[in-house]
């Protein structure tokens, strides 16, 4: 009987469903290989190949190693798509162990099944399982660090401690290489944790803090070095930053801050701008702009839309916020965008993200009114995840770069809930 007990409350039994489901999902819509997912392969046979990015001037550091370096062995055996496709329904399965691990350690065993359930039915995530992309990388990998993190604050043995700061750093700094858009949050928090540590030195956990964002330097310090070398340049680490914020710094009415491939986009892409004239309307408003941008290559190419971003963000700030608000709803709600067809998937978005905007927001009460009783590694994933989400609304952005961090908000959800809520669905008595 205790058995059956047991395995009712088995995690990897729970969720098994899941996984099969997902499974069968990724079988049904098999990918091309396509866009972003091209560029991720390419990378991984470059690493085969003894390199990551071409020599200058056509240096391409567009993203970190993280992701090629798993994808590395697949192309190395010439291993259809479909097995690495494959990969993701397991990431993704194993992303809710780990946050339904982590939930465990901090509140009651309903309060993790509720909360674990709600990450497993997010439903806006399943459409990155069937690509060849980071993001069901990224679910796995914040789950860990979560689970990681809850650990190395517990009290407990001090080898187990350390083994869990360890694997906390090791995973911070995986995190990075595989979205490189996390550095700047690193950055933020080493330098944040080394203050309140030379300013509490008696205070172990902050110790612990510096320790677990240090080691993450050190895992992503063999990609900066390698950098540094390619392009002579001290904390340089992706050539794509700036035509990212170059779209979002646009100053015209009619344009949202959305990021575009190129100028010709017309009606017949299927891109974000596919309404008849976008084309026209692209080009009158950018190719002064492209005129100059395209004659150069690599870093300089990107270095010159930085350049004119900062230029348009110079003379047209308000509209610069703007486009930042319009990027704030593109990562919550897949919208708006520049000339665009509206789309039902929007209909699929608005909901679940909607309740996530609203217990996002009933939270920040209980969570600031309590603030100096909240667990540090809580606080630690609080100011990584509005970092980063603050930071992902100053260039182009999409609602799947909101889904990496929404395991983060998640475990917040349910340690306020579980803190300071109390339903009861049964009335004591009648009116």
């Amino acid at each position: 009987m205790m058995k059956k007990i047991k395995s009712i409350k088995n995690p990897f039994l729970i969720f098994l469903p899941f996984l099969i489901l997902l499974m069968i999902y990724a079988l049904l819509n098999p990918t091309s290989g396509n866009g972003d997912e091209h560029r991720y392969l390419t990378f991984a046979h470059n690493l085969i190949n003894g390199f990551y990015s071409p020599p200058p001037p056509n240096i391409n550091l567009t993203n970190g190693p993280g992701y090629p370096i798993i994808l590395a062995p697949f192309v190395a055996l010439k291993l259809p798509l479909a097995y690495i496709t494959l990969l993701n329904p397991f990431l993704y399965y194993f992303s809710i162990i780990f946050l339904f691990k982590a939930l465990k350690q901090v509140v009651s065993y309903k309060t993790t099944l509720i909360f674990s359930f709600l990450w497993a039915c997010y439903y806006i995530a399943y459409q990155n399982i069937v690509f060849v992309m980071t993001e069901t990388l990224t679910y796995f990998l914040i789950s860990v660090l979560i689970y990681s993190l809850v650990r190395a604050f517990l009290p407990g043995k001090s080898i187990v401690i350390r083994k869990y700061i360890i694997l906390s750093g090791f995973i911070f700094g995986y995190i990075v290489l595989t979205k490189i858009a996390f550095i700047y949050v690193l950055l933020t928090l080493l330098f944040g944790s080394i203050i309140f540590w030379i300013f509490n030195t008696k205070e172990s956990n902050y110790k612990k803090l510096t320790a677990v964002t240090s080691i993450a330097l050190l895992t992503i310090l063999p990609y900066l070095v390698y950098a540094y070398f390619l392009t002579g340049q001290m904390f340089y680490w992706n050539t794509n930053t700036g035509d990212s914020l170059y779209w979002n710094s646009t100053p015209f009415s009619n344009e949202y801050g959305d990021w575009k491939d190129d100028l010709t986009q017309g009606p017949p892409d299927l891109s974000n701008y596919n309404i008849p004239g976008a084309q026209d309307t692209l080009i009158a408003h950018h190719q002064k702009d492209f005129d100059i941008i395209n004659r150069y290559s690599g870093r300089k190419r990107d270095d010159v839309f930085k350049q004119i971003a900062i230029r348009n963000i110079k003379t047209h700030p308000s509209k610069f916020l703007l486009n930042c608000f319009y990027n704030a709803g593109r990562l919550l709600f897949h919208y708006p965008f520049s000339q665009a067809i509206q789309r039902p998937k929007i209909l699929l978005v608005f909901p679940l993200n909607g309740i996530i905007l609203t217990l996002m927001l009933f939270s920040l009460i209980p969570t600031f009114l309590n603030w100096r009783n909240i667990s540090l590694p809580l606080k630690f994933l609080l100011i990584f995840a509005f970092l980063y989400l603050g930071m992902s609304t100053l260039v182009s952005a999409l609602v799947r770069m909101f889904t990496v961090i929404v395991p983060i908000l998640i475990f917040w959800f349910g340690y306020i809930f579980d803190k300071s809520v109390k339903i009861n669905l049964r009335f004591n008595e009648k009116l």
